[in-house]
């Protein structure tokens, strides 16, 4: 994405924009002066730059469920209105049938947080997970914050990393974010001494990201944190971010003082302020993939106007909360999908339905063309601005998913997924080949080719083309017949596997390390190439066969003018990219020259080879 013109009246600003778009990292100072401005129309600006070199026009939600299994509580922090004793008129204890009857087929993914019930054994928990991934095993369990996983450590004497293990077992597949509330002592004696603190959050979701399970992160804003406080609590989270790559999506969640003990030096934040969190915190938190802005306390209103200040989540049904109501949110306590839809398209973007882990099921907008969100695939999408289109980023396996369902007009698709679907795509006269080696498309090994023999390869689930030119180096060229395993989406440990196969920008991080465990690296395509005297074609640009003319004519021009300039400006291009990546501009140029994105006759005859290797690979494995 081209760099926005931005007029500034707070000219403290320019300074942070400038770091900004070229993807400096900002620093404490500048997370304050951010929360001081008054310039919100350069800040959204800012913060809207950032979210679209990240995902684009894409803004996601999900059809979802809130369960909260019991208001009982052994706590009684000042803010919170939810929690009572087990005597109070109000309380509550859900069965698991209840809680069943809560779901149906249509629900992609259950939100299970709640007090922490004093009677309550840790197998009862389990039950309730158990239960809901028999009775309903394609929805997503996203089940217990950090506050009930210290409390079940505690109560049950179990470690963390048992007690998360159990969970996982059982259906777990991501944690809340829930009870982080603010990272700060001060607020932690005044308001919830009772609970954990920042210390053993932190630890906790360090803990089950390094177990493979993910999570979301939140704040609590708006009662008697400050500025300083707020900065502070994004940066622990950027830091813990660097660290493991767990985290899904960041939540501001704006205090409702309602009737708690805390209301007098507490008022409802207002849409300035639940705006500027959202921007805040999209610029701060440059290693988190979404910002989410959650409807449920700042109003259906706000939330989309957040879409344009950085925000490119919102949430999604969400049935059945009532923690945030019971503290006096006016909110309505649940969305219809269409009223969702039309938030979503009232501020310019493309719904898209999501599952736990963000990736698409549905998306509900015409003229959608798929963007491969790597450095490799940068050349044709900096320049890449039509009224005409609007762009989804998605990992190459996805591509083809989704155009068969006929939800992509057009794309940079994989070439298996192309020649999987290629009675209903017409192919366009681009493509992304290497030219000998691409660097990117990576085995780490501890064994030559021939000796993985019988030996267990642990393989990125992102790609279906590099997976297949391993099985065709493998089985074709090397006769070697070894174990090929997907990946799950999280890992922290590479050591039980001989080789591992990675793609794209992780293979590009990990080309020097090589991932800590693995002493030789071979570049798949250089394989090829050594192999066939060819280049191989990793993906080509097609569109629906089924397009009109005028869509054809103007997704052809616009691809050229985008290619045109990004081919002449690989300099320019790295300036943002390197920094990212945390490569050279020397090493992203030298990258980029790697590749050949027009498609030609060597190109073609590539491809013609491949297919022929895929067959005698059939014949093999049969």
């Amino acid at each position: 994405m081209e760099k926005p013109l931005i007029r500034f009246r707070d000219k403290r600003l320019q300074l942070i924009w400038e770091k900004v778009s070229t993807a400096e990292r900002l620093t404490f100072d500048d997370g304050h002066t951010l929360f001081q401005t008054n310039d919100f129309y350069a800040l959204g600006k800012m913060a809207r730059y950032v979210q679209m070199v990240k995902n684009g026009d894409a803004v996601y939600f999900s059809l979802n469920q809130k369960i909260e299994p019991t208001n009982i509580c052994v706590l009684t922090c000042k803010f919170c209105n939810f929690g009572v004793t087990k005597y109070h008129p109000r309380a509550y204890e859900l069965t698991i049938d209840a809680i069943l009857k809560m779901l149906n087929e249509q629900v992609r993914e259950v939100h299970i947080t709640g007090a922490l019930h004093p009677e309550w054994s840790f197998e009862h928990y389990v039950h309730i997970i158990r239960a809901i991934r028999e009775h309903f095993p394609r929805i997503g369990i996203k089940a217990f914050t950090a506050v009930e996983i210290w409390y079940f450590h505690k109560k049950f004497n179990l470690s963390i990393e048992e007690v998360l293990k159990r969970l996982q077992e059982a259906g777990v597949q991501a944690l809340p974010g829930g009870g982080a509330e603010v990272f700060s002592e001060r607020i932690h004696n005044e308001l919830f001494p009772q609970k954990l603190g920042a210390k053993e959050w932190l630890s906790i979701h360090r803990t089950a990201h390094l177990q493979g399970l993910p999570s979301n992160a939140t704040i609590l804003y708006g009662h008697i944190e400050t500025i300083e406080e707020r900065v502070n609590h994004l940066l622990q989270i950027r830091s813990l971010q660097d660290e493991t790559g767990g985290f899904l999506s960041f939540i501001p969640l704006a205090f409702q003082p309602g009737t708690t003990k805390i209301k007098p030096y507490a008022y409802p934040t207002s849409a300035l302020d639940d705006l500027k969190m959202i921007a805040v915190s999209r610029l701060l938190l440059d290693n988190v993939p979404h910002i989410k802005a959650y409807w449920v306390m700042s109003t259906e209103e706000v939330a989309s106007a957040a879409l344009n200040y950085g925000a490119d989540d919102l949430e999604g049904t969400v049935g059945g909360e009532r923690i945030a109501h019971d503290a006096g949110a006016r909110t309505p306590t649940k969305l219809s999908i269409n009223r969702i839809l039309s938030l979503i398209r009232d501020a310019g973007k493309i719904p898209v339905e999501r599952d736990i882990m963000y990736n698409p099921i549905a998306i509900h907008s015409p003229n959608v063309i798929g963007k491969i969100p790597y450095l490799n695939s940068v050349p044709f999408f900096t320049k890449f601005t039509s009224s005409s289109f609007k762009l989804l980023p998605l990992i190459p396996k996805q591509m083809g998913i989704l155009a068969e369902k006929k939800q992509l007009l057009a794309g940079l698709f994989p070439l298996i997924e192309y020649l999987r679907l290629k009675s209903m795509l017409l192919p366009l006269p681009y493509c992304l080949s290497s030219r000998d080696q691409v660097k990117s498309v990576l085995l780490f090994s501890n064994e030559g080719w021939k000796q993985l023999e019988g030996k267990k390869i642990g393989v990125t689930d992102a790609t279906v083309t590099s997976v297949m030119l391993l099985k065709v180096l493998l089985r074709v060229k090397y006769n070697v017949n070894a174990h090929i395993e997907r990946l799950p989406p999280m890992m922290s440990s590479y050591t039980h596997y001989d080789a591992v196969l990675l793609i794209g920008d992780q293979a590009l991080k990990h080309k020097k390390d090589a991932l800590g465990y693995f002493e030789l690296i071979f570049d798949l395509a250089h394989e090829w190439y050594e192999w066939k005297r060819l280049p191989f074609v990793f993906a080509l640009w097609a569109i629906q066969a089924s397009a009109t003319e005028e869509e054809k004519s103007a997704l052809l021009n616009t691809l050229n003018e985008s290619i045109d300039y990004g081919e002449r400006n690989f300099a320019k291009l790295c300036g943002y990219h390197a920094k990212q990546l945390k490569i050279s501009e020397i090493e992203c140029i030298e990258y980029l020259e790697g590749f050949n994105f027009r498609m030609g006759q060597r190109e073609l005859a590539s491809i013609q080879e491949f297919e022929r290797c895929i067959s005698e690979l059939i014949t093999i494995e049969h």
